[in-house]
């Protein structure tokens, strides 16, 4: 048997998320449908993150176990062939059978994009989030420095939640500013459910002076969502890297 280690990349706009689902389309469904078809027999894939509707990856990775009876090439062009134009095999690499996409993670790195401008860019629109109203990048900035750490980010974890621990290490954020907008890039060593989205929307509203600077130490110290109850829209959201040991 062959535990196979896959870097996917998906465009989210037309999945109903990751998770695989009796009736809507989903990434983990859709590719296990045509490796089943083209192995010839029943495939299930674990992935390592559990993306919602709408969100996208540049580098999501799943792993399945089979006796292959063709070579990774053969099999990644076959998949690639049969896959819809959204989504795509980026690397497939046979790894230890003590790997797994999910468990063996040691943590992510998430992009956020958003796009500003009198009007919206329509191109755009199901890839970043349109923020029209003014940002002052300096609060904004000091807000990812102080959010970074190892903290109780019970604050930023959205109802439906099963983490019980909310204790999670931030290693990075950073805030480029670009032609028309801003990218985030978070990475640590897992997030709750929606953790970036809430981030995000809160360091918008600092940026925007809709909630200051100062409340990051009660956000910090008393968890809760009474600063934190908007949510950043699914579609600037971006998977970009799952890293594991040596990484």
């Amino acid at each position: 048997m062959n535990t196979i280690k896959m870097t996917i990349q998906y465009d989210g706009t037309s999945f109903y998320g990751w998770q695989r689902q009796s009736k809507l389309r989903s990434v983990q469904g859709t590719i296990e449908k045509s490796l089943s078809k083209i192995l010839n027999t029943k495939i299930t894939i674990d992935g390592a993150s559990r993306t919602d509707t709408g969100v996208h990856a540049l580098g999501q990775v799943a792993t399945f176990t089979y006796k292959l009876p063709m070579a990774l090439d053969q099999l990644k062009r076959a998949l690639n062939n049969d896959l819809d134009a959204d989504v795509a095999i980026v690397k497939m690499e046979s790894v230890g059978e003590d790997f797994h996409a999910r468990y063996s993670a040691k943590g992510k790195t998430y992009l956020y994009y958003v796009h500003q401008g009198p009007i919206k860019n329509v191109f755009k629109s199901n890839y970043s989030y349109y923020y029209p109203y003014d940002l002052d990048y300096d609060k904004m900035s000091m807000a990812c420095k102080k959010l970074m750490g190892k903290h109780n980010f019970g604050s930023f974890k959205a109802s439906g939640s099963s983490a019980q621990n909310p204790i999670r290490t931030i290693d990075y954020i950073g805030l480029d500013r670009t032609a028309d907008g801003y990218v985030f890039e978070f990475r640590g060593d897992g997030f709750l459910y929606k953790m970036v989205r809430l981030m995000v929307a809160y360091i918008l509203n600092i940026g925007n002076d809709k909630i200051s600077l100062e409340s990051l130490s009660e956000v910090l110290e008393k968890p809760s969502r009474k600063y934190t109850h908007k949510v950043a829209p699914a579609q600037g959201l971006y998977l970009k890297t799952v890293f594991y040991e040596n990484q």
